[in-house]
């Protein structure tokens, strides 16, 4: 039998990713740093989620340049109210990549360029500016 744990993703600005992903509704629930490593593990979660299903973030101290952050493929998460989320993303400067038009389904990425799905309990009723919003980029 197998317990499903976390997702690792590498940052390069924690501070930022953070601020991110508290913008989704997580929350940070541990930190190591390990200066033999030149590394900091940064764990977060969803409040009850904690310690079943976390977010790694894994910040190397030395400079490093990730790319094909779209090969991760995505982290999903349920959100209460899908429009008031991605307004609360967008007026943080973070771009709505996949609008959440059918009052269901949103993408955005991360500080790093990593996908994140943003679903909907059920289906809200298409609301504007949502409903006419038009895909910005890849998601």
């Amino acid at each position: 039998m197998a317990k499903f744990l976390h997702t690792m993703i590498r940052v390069t600005d924690p501070a930022a990713t953070i601020r991110f992903f508290e913008l989704v509704g997580l929350k940070e629930v541990r930190r190591f740093d390990s200066e033999q490593g030149r590394f900091t593990l940064i764990f977060l979660a969803a409040p009850g989620q904690e310690g079943v299903a976390e977010v790694e973030l894994t910040h190397n101290w030395d400079p490093e340049e990730y790319t094909g952050g779209r090969n991760f493929g995505h982290l999903a998460y349920r959100v209460d109210d899908i429009y008031e989320t991605c307004q609360r993303l967008m007026d943080a400067g973070v771009t709505i990549n996949r609008p959440p038009r059918d009052g269901h389904m949103a993408f955005v990425r991360s500080p790093d360029g990593i996908s994140v799905e943003l679903l909907q309990d059920g289906h809200l009723e298409p609301a504007e500016p949502w409903a006419s919003m038009p895909n910005t980029g890849a998601w």
